[in-house]
């Protein structure tokens, strides 16, 4: 950001500059218009050097963002021509040095240079103020009406007034110019670094969901070794007693062919899952774990939780198994993240005729809903909606979290 260059406006900028040019040109000649009829000067400088001068100090406005250091001398030198020679105007034209001298400040692309100029213009001005002022006190018939005699005369008032207020006039226009300028320059850095975080959460995310594709790789050849080595089994005993029982065999060729169609299943379900939140321990195979496991989960979760099993337990297949571990983990793993201290969770299995259900519950009242990255909830609702089951969670009426899985078992393999 030390070198920095604040961009050009766009074409939309350029038109209001153009709109503001023309606006102060009609304003000084309608100006102009008036201390004339007012009798500014005795004798007003001719009608064509009024309109060069209004002309010099305005039309310049419209290049002010494009060519700063140009626009600034230029109006600078209509402002001098407007005061030196009789130009029946004193109001648009130091408007229009103002502007100037703000946009060479707020606009210049070379900083040096904009000091410079606006060091020579500001150091100009005073020079013709104090020439003036000096021709002013030497001759007496300039203010007739201040008298000069005295320490501090009216004339020496006048004298410091006109000073003064040029000096705020210059320094203002200064001063507000850079103040734009490094409030441009700020907002920029900001946008920088807003940029820089988002596409560093853009990458973050990238590496999560490879990460997420190499553990789903891993719990896929679990699945698959599960439904493998039981068909492998079957296989056996089937060419043992093929010769001797054929029933048997049948049989065992009947579980190879299931196990076979849900292996197929599974393999389909599992591939469309892109996420996982919680990392796998190596040492632990995927295929082990499942609703068997539910009483080491609660055991492990490090706050108070029960668990309760609600109709008749039937064996599941190993991916609906492991989906509803993964989704009692993640949910038992937000409780005692966000419910706050002093929780209790309630962890309810249901065996259903055509499904089951998995129910946790918390009676945490300090969740900190939006505070996480979102990715635990979208992967439970991947993996939920990987085996057609629906995913309900949110915030309960009477206080606390819920989070429902419902998983259809109607003709999955076990």
């Amino acid at each position: 950001m030390e070198t920095w260059v604040r961009p050009r406006p766009d074409r939309v900028g350029y038109r209001r500059d153009a709109l503001l040019a023309l606006v102060v040109a009609l304003s000084g000649g309608l100006s102009a218009a008036l201390y004339n009829r007012l009798g500014m000067y005795p004798e007003p400088a001719p009608l064509w050097l009024i309109i060069l001068a209004v002309a010099t100090f305005s039309l310049p406005l419209a290049l002010r963002r494009r060519y700063p250091a140009i626009v600034a001398v230029v109006v600078s030198v209509g402002f001098f021509v407007t005061g030196q020679f009789s130009v029946p105007e004193a109001l648009v034209t130091n408007i229009a040095l103002f502007i100037a001298i703000y946009s060479l400040g707020a606009w210049g692309q070379n900083r040096r240079l904009a000091n410079v100029v606006r060091a020579l213009i500001t150091v100009g001005m005073f020079v013709w103020i104090f020439v003036n002022l000096v021709l002013t006190v030497s001759d007496p018939e300039m203010l007739p009406g201040f008298s000069r005699s005295g320490v501090f005369s009216e004339l020496a008032a006048w004298s410091v007034i006109q000073i003064a207020t040029n000096l705020l006039y210059f320094v203002g226009a200064w001063v507000f110019g850079n103040a734009m300028w490094s409030s441009a320059r700020q907002r920029s850095l900001l946008e920088v670094q807003a940029t820089e975080l988002r596409e560093e959460r853009e990458f973050s995310a990238a590496q999560a969901v490879a990460l997420d594709r190499v553990r789903i790789a891993r719990e896929l050849h679990d699945v698959v070794a599960h439904h493998v080595s039981v068909m492998g089994v079957q296989a056996g005993a089937a060419r043992r007693v093929v010769g001797t029982d054929p029933a048997q065999a049948s049989a065992s060729l009947e579980v190879i062919e299931q196990s076979a169609r849900s292996a197929v299943a599974e393999l389909h379900q599992l591939l469309t899952t892109l996420r996982d939140e919680e990392p796998d321990s190596a040492s632990t195979s995927s295929s082990t774990r499942g609703v068997a496991q539910l009483p080491d989960l609660v055991a492990a979760a490090g706050v108070d939780v029960s668990l309760q099993v609600v109709g008749e337990p039937r064996a599941l297949s190993p991916l609906i198994g492991f989906t509803l571990y993964r989704v009692a983990q993640e949910a038992l793993t937000n409780v005692r993240k966000h419910a706050g201290p002093g929780v209790t969770a309630d962890v309810r299995l249901r065996y259903e005729p055509d499904g089951v259900e998995l129910e946790i519950t918390d009676t945490g009242t300090q969740r900190r809903l939006g505070r996480g990255s979102g990715h635990g909830q979208r992967g439970m609702q991947e993996r939920i909606d990987a085996v057609g089951g629906s995913l309900e969670f949110g915030r309960r009426a009477r206080g606390g979290y819920l989070v429902r899985a419902s998983i259809p078992t109607a003709g999955a393999g076990a």
